[in-house]
C-alpha cells in the first residue's frame, strides 16, 4: 500500500536538477533524465521528466499511537507533528485514514526544464505537483528563472523547499560561512512571498559537475538503486522532505464520473497496445472502463494499469501512472486531457477571477492577447479586466459571513481564499493554492466600466465619484478629492473579473487554475513574463454571450439655480427651505424636455428633487425637491446618471430614488407699500419725477438722472465667469439688480461699476446677459468678490 506524493523539481537552467533527480531516484519512467536524442545532444533538459523513490510513511503521516513506524522521530520532526496536531485538528481523521490505508510514501519527482524558452513546459509540470523542490545554484543565488519558478510555485503549492547545489564549488575552507552567506541572500530574496520561512538546505548532487551525471549511465542501469556517491549532503535533503512532507489533499470518495487525467506522454507498445503516462488529477480509473479523448471526440477502453512499473488495479487522484489503450495512434496526441465521457467541454471563452502577478512590470490592458495555460495546453487568447471594486466587495461580504459562522463553527489552518489547510499539500492545478476566492459571476449585476486592471482600488466618497464615469489604470478616477487604497496597505493586487476569449478552444474542466502570461517577451530580458493567475468560473461564447455583462459609465451633467421659489418654514425643524426651484445652463431652448421630465437631480448639499416641466422657451426647467431645500440663485444643481456600453438606446438610468416629504407653512411676503407721486413733510410737496427727486440738489441731479428707472445703482454678483488669472480671480460677473427688464442695457455699455466690499476692484458694463435684466461686466484684473457680493454702478 503504496502513498504516492508528486514533487516537482524546478530552478534555473544548469543548476543540477536532473543531477539531483538521478541522485535521488530509484525508478526512472521512459521519459526519464533526459532520455530524448535532443537533450544529450544539447545538455539541458527539454521536456518533462519523471522517477520515483520510496520512503518510510513520515511519522507525522501516521500519527502518534503508531508503534510499527520504524525508526523514532527526531526531536523536530516531534515539534513538528506536535504543532501540527495543535493547529490543524480538522486533519486527525484524514491521517488516521492515511495510517490505515498506508505503508510507504513514494515520491515521484517531476524534472522541469530550466530554460526560459520551456516557460510553457514548467507551467504545465508545476499543475501537476503537491509540493516543490527550488534548486539553485550557491555560487549563483537567485537568477531570472529561479524567480519565475518561484512564482509558479506561489500559484501551485503550499510548500516548498530551497536547495542550494554545488556547494562543493566553494573553498572547503569557507564552505560554511559562504553557504550562510547563500542562505541569507536567498532569504532576502524570498521575503515577501509565502515561503518566506521555507527550508533550506546545501548540497552537492555530483562532486565535479552535474552534466556529466546527467547523461551517463546505460538506461539499463537506470532501474537499479543508485548508490549516494559523489554526493554531499543528500541525507540532510532527505531528512527534510521527509519532515516537511505534509498529507497531500486528495478526493475522500474518488468517483469514476470524475476522472481527469493529464497526459503528458504518449507511445506505443508492440503487441499491447498505447501507453498514455501522466498524473491523475481528480476521480478514479479502473481497467475495463471507458474513458474520453475529448480533443479527438473518441473513446476508448481502459486495457491495463500501471504505477513505475507495478501493475494497478485503480488509480485516482495524486497518482502518477500509464494506462493502456487499444486501437489507438500514439501520434495523434503528444500532451492533453483523457476524462471520463462527457465531462469535459470544449470551450471558447470563460470568465475568470483573476489576479495580477506583483512581480510583473507591465500593465494589464484590456483588448490584449495573453499566453494562456490550462493545464500542459497554452493558447493565445483575448482578455478583458472589469469588476475590480464589485468583486472587492463581494468578497468582503463572504469573508464577514465565514467570520460570523466562525463563531460557531471555529476552523484553523485556513488561508485568506477558505482553501484547504495550510498543513496539507494538494495538486498544483488548484486555484485555491493561488490565492483565488471561489465566487460565483452574477450575469444580472452591474459593472463600472474600466479601460484596464487597476493596480489600486479606488476608494471614493460623496459625489466627487461621478466627476468622471470610468476608472483608469492606476485605480485613481479622474476627479478631485478622490482617494486611493495604496498597494503596500493590501499588499497583493486586487481580484478582477476577465474574459478570456480563446483563439483556439480548448478541452478544460470549469474550477480549474489558468495562468496568464506574455511568452512573447525577449527571454534574455531581466523580467517576469507570468502575468495574472486566474480561476475559471463560467462559459463564455462570443456569439451568444456578447453583450450580456452589463458594465455602464457614469454621467454627470452640471445646472445653476436661477430661480427660487417661494419661502417654507419646515414643520419638523424650522428650517426655511424652497420647495420648489428654477434651473438653467442644462439643457438647449430646442431640446424636447419631456424625456427629461422625472429625473432626479441633487445639489451640492445632497439634497434630492427632480425635474418636473420646463419654465418658458429658453432651455430652463422647474425642479422640486419634497424635502426642500436650502440652494441659493448661483448653485449648482447635477444631473447625475448611467450609461450602459451595450445599450443601443443610449438611455439614462438613475439609480437614486426621492426622499419622504418634509413638509412645511408658507412664509407669508411683507405687505408691499403703496406708490406715490409725492409726499408733503412740514407742508412742502417732495415730488418723484422721472426718478429725480425735486429736493435733489441741481449737482446731484445728473448723477440721479443716470440711473436707470427701478434701479438704486447698486446690483447683486450671481455668477462668476470667464478665464481665471494668475492672481486667481476670475474676469467676468453677472449682476442682477442694476436694470429692470424694460431697459435697453446696450445703452449703458461701458460704464463704470465697482465692487461695494473690494472698491479698487473696477470693472465695466459689457452688455446684456439673459432677458430678466442681468449685465455682465468685465473686470480686466479680475473680481475676487463671492457671489452674493453687490456692485455700484457708476454715473
Amino acid at each position: 500500500r503504496i502513498l504516492n506524493l508528486n514533487v516537482g523539481v524546478l530552478g534555473h537552467v544548469d543548476t543540477g536538477k536532473t543531477s539531483l533527480v538521478k541522485t535521488l531516484s530509484s525508478v526512472l519512467s521512459t521519459a526519464a533524465l533526459d532520455k530524448s536524442k535532443q537533450s544529450r545532444a544539447r545538455g539541458i533538459t527539454l521536456d518533462l521528466g519523471f522517477s520515483a523513490f520510496l520512503l518510510p510513511l513520515p511519522d507525522h503521516l501516521r500519527g502518534n499511537n503508531d508503534t510499527d513506524g520504524g525508526a523514532e522521530a527526531s526531536s523536530h520532526e516531534r515539534q513538528d507533528a506536535s504543532d501540527n496536531s495543535k493547529s490543524y485538528n480538522s486533519e486527525s481523521s484524514h491521517d488516521n485514514n492515511l495510517q490505515q490505508k498506508y505503508d510507504l510514501l513514494q515520491v515521484t519527482l517531476v524534472d522541469c526544464p530550466g530554460h526560459a524558452s520551456l516557460i510553457r513546459t514548467i507551467i504545465g509540470g508545476a499543475q501537476i505537483i503537491d509540493m516543490v523542490l527550488l534548486v539553485v545554484d550557491a555560487t549563483k543565488g537567485m537568477q531570472t528563472q529561479t524567480a519565475e519558478c518561484l512564482v509558479i510555485a506561489e500559484m501551485t503549492t503550499r510548500n516548498l523547499i530551497v536547495v542550494l547545489n554545488k556547494v562543493d564549488l566553494f573553498p572547503e575552507g569557507e564552505r560554511e560561512e559562504r553557504l550562510q552567506q547563500a542562505k541569507n541572500k536567498m532569504r532576502i530574496a524570498l521575503k515577501g512571498t509565502k515561503f518566506e520561512d521555507a527550508q533550506m538546505v546545501g548540497i552537492s548532487a555530483c562532486v565535479g559537475g552535474e552534466k556529466v551525471a546527467a547523461v551517463s549511465g546505460a538506461a539499463g542501469e537506470a532501474g537499479e538503486k543508485n548508490a549516494i556517491t559523489g554526493t554531499h549532503n543528500i541525507h540532510g535533503l532527505l531528512d527534510i522532505l521527509q519532515s516537511q512532507i505534509r498529507a497531500p489533499s486528495r478526493d475522500a470518495k474518488p468517483s469514476p464520473d470524475r476522472f481527469h487525467f493529464a497526459v503528458d506522454h504518449c507511445f506505443p507498445i508492440k503487441g499491447q497496445g498505447t501507453v498514455l503516462t501522466g498524473t491523475c488529477l481528480s476521480g478514479s480509473a479502473r481497467p475495463n472502463e471507458m474513458v474520453e479523448f475529448p480533443t479527438l471526440a473518441t473513446q476508448k477502453k481502459i486495457k491495463g494499469l500501471q504505477m513505475f512499473r507495478r501493475k494497478a488495479n485503480v488509480i485516482q487522484q495524486g497518482d502518477r501512472a500509464g494506462i493502456c489503450v487499444s486501437n489507438f495512434d500514439a501520434k495523434l496526441m503528444e500532451r492533453g486531457i483523457i476524462a471520463s465521457p462527457g465531462t469535459v467541454k470544449l470551450i471558447r471563452g470563460a470568465i475568470a477571477v483573476v489576479r495580477k502577478v506583483r512581480f510583473f512590470k507591465g500593465g494589464l490592458n484590456s483588448g490584449a492577447k495573453f499566453h494562456v495555460s490550462v493545464g500542459h495546453t497554452t493558447v493565445m487568447a483575448t482578455v478583458t479586466f472589469w469588476g475590480a471594486r464589485e468583486i472587492a466587495a463581494q468578497v468582503e461580504k463572504k469573508e464577514k459571513e465565514e467570520e460570523k459562522n466562525s463563531a460557531f463553527n471555529t476552523t484553523k489552518g485556513k488561508d485568506k481564499s477558505g482553501s484547504q489547510p495550510l498543513g496539507k499539500s494538494s495538486l498544483g492545478g488548484s486555484a485555491d493554492l493561488a490565492g483565488l476566492p471561489r465566487l460565483k459571476f452574477d450575469w444580472n449585476q452591474d459593472f463600472l466600466h474600466q479601460d484596464n486592471y487597476l493596480e489600486t482600488l479606488p476608494t471614493n466618497d460623496g459625489h466627487n465619484e461621478w466627476n468622471d464615469g470610468t476608472l483608469t489604470r492606476n485605480g485613481s478616477e479622474n476627479m478631485e478629492g478622490g482617494k486611493q487604497a495604496s498597494l503596500s496597505a493590501n499588499k497583493l493586487p486586487p481580484l478582477h473579473w476577465a474574459k478570456l476569449e480563446f483563439l483556439t478552444p480548448v478541452y478544460c474542466p470549469m474550477d480549474s487554475l489558468v495562468i496568464g502570461s506574455r511568452l512573447d517577451t525577449e527571454v534574455n530580458a531581466n523580467a517576469c513574463r507570468l502575468a495574472f493567475s486566474g480561476r475559471l468560473v463560467e462559459r463564455y461564447d462570443a456569439k451568444t454571450d456578447n453583450g450580456k455583462i452589463k458594465t455602464y459609465t457614469k454621467k454627470e451633467k452640471v445646472g445653476t439655480v436661477c430661480r427660487l421659489g417661494d419661502p417654507f418654514r419646515r414643520s419638523d425643524d424650522n428650517k426655511v427651505v424652497r420647495y420648489e426651484v428654477f434651473g438653467t445652463d442644462l439643457f438647449k431652448k430646442e431640446t424636447n424636455m419631456s424625456q427629461f421630465v422625472g429625473l432626479v437631480m441633487e445639489t451640492d448639499r445632497g439634497e434630492i428633487g427632480s425635474i418636473q416641466s420646463s419654465f418658458g422657451t429658453s432651455g430652463k426647467f422647474r425642479v422640486n425637491f419634497p424635502a426642500g431645500t436650502e440652494a441659493k440663485e448661483g448653485d449648482p444643481l447635477y444631473l447625475r446618471f448611467k450609461r450602459y456600453a451595450n445599450d443601443p438606446k443610449k438611455a439614462i438610468h438613475q439609480d437614486q430614488s426621492l426622499p419622504r416629504a418634509r413638509p412645511g407653512y408658507r412664509i407669508d411676503p411683507p405687505a408691499k407699500k403703496k406708490k406715490v407721486r409725492g409726499k408733503i413733510s412740514n407742508g412742502n410737496a417732495n415730488v418723484v419725477e422721472n426718478g429725480v427727486d425735486s429736493k435733489t440738489p441741481k449737482g446731484d441731479r445728473k448723477a440721479s438722472a443716470n440711473i436707470p428707472n427701478g434701479s438704486n445703482g447698486v446690483g447683486e454678483i450671481v455668477k462668476t465667469k470667464g478665464d481665471i488669472l494668475q492672481n486667481g480671480k476670475r474676469t467676468v460677473a453677472i449682476v442682477s439688480g442694476l436694470f429692470s427688464m424694460e431697459d435697453d442695457i446696450s445703452k449703458h455699455k461701458g460704464r463704470k461699476v465697482i465692487s461695494i466690499t473690494t472698491p479698487e476692484e473696477e470693472g465695466v458694463i459689457d452688455g446684456s446677459f439673459g432677458k430678466v435684466g442681468k449685465c455682465k461686466v468685465l473686470f480686466r484684473d479680475g473680481i475676487s468678490a463671492d457671489v452674493g457680493s453687490h456692485v455700484k454702478m457708476l454715473s
